[in-house]
């Protein structure tokens, strides 16, 4: 009887760490509900300058690196491609929409250790800085090739 208690109690407790991560993923939607629209991929993104594969970590607002966007599906991890061209940055994801940044609301890139909850060694990862609306959001990215990160930061004009 004891084990059938204590097996109740430890379902009860993961139960409910699970309904308080729920409760603060849909708080934090409601705090983010002022995000304007993320705009669409065009059908033409022009010519493919820089690409590489690796995982989109998620965006986050402004300079708090934790601060994970939980609008729409901007929120989630995925397998995804990252790809610079003559008129913005897409990040096609695996199993999501795909994020669009375009080129003139891009204000720099660099190599972070960590972004959304997501810890690396250093230069781990690679951040893009960019303006949505008046909000400024960053964008992180785990390469599967971080020797690439320099051309991104170079290409993306570097922290500015």
């Amino acid at each position: 009887m004891t084990r059938v208690l204590l097996s109740l109690a430890v379902l009860a407790i993961f139960l409910l760490c699970l309904y308080g991560m729920w409760r603060g993923w849909r708080n934090r939607q409601r705090r983010q509900a002022d995000l304007p629209g993320f705009p669409p991929a065009p059908a033409d993104t022009g010519a493919t300058v820089l690409e590489t594969t690796g995982v989109y970590v998620g965006t986050t607002l402004g300079d708090d690196w934790q601060d994970r966007v939980a609008v729409g599906d901007v929120g989630h991890r995925a397998e995804a491609v990252l790809r610079l061209t003559e008129r913005g940055l897409l990040v096609e994801r695996e199993g999501a929409s795909p994020l669009w940044i375009p080129a003139e609301r891009v204000e720099g890139a660099r190599t972070a250790r960590g972004l959304a909850g997501k810890v690396m060694t250093a230069d781990g990862l690679l951040v893009v800085r960019w303006q949505l609306g008046d909000r400024v959001l960053d964008t992180g990215f785990r390469g599967d090739d971080k020797d690439v990160y320099e051309q991104w930061v170079r290409a993306l004009g570097g922290d500015r």
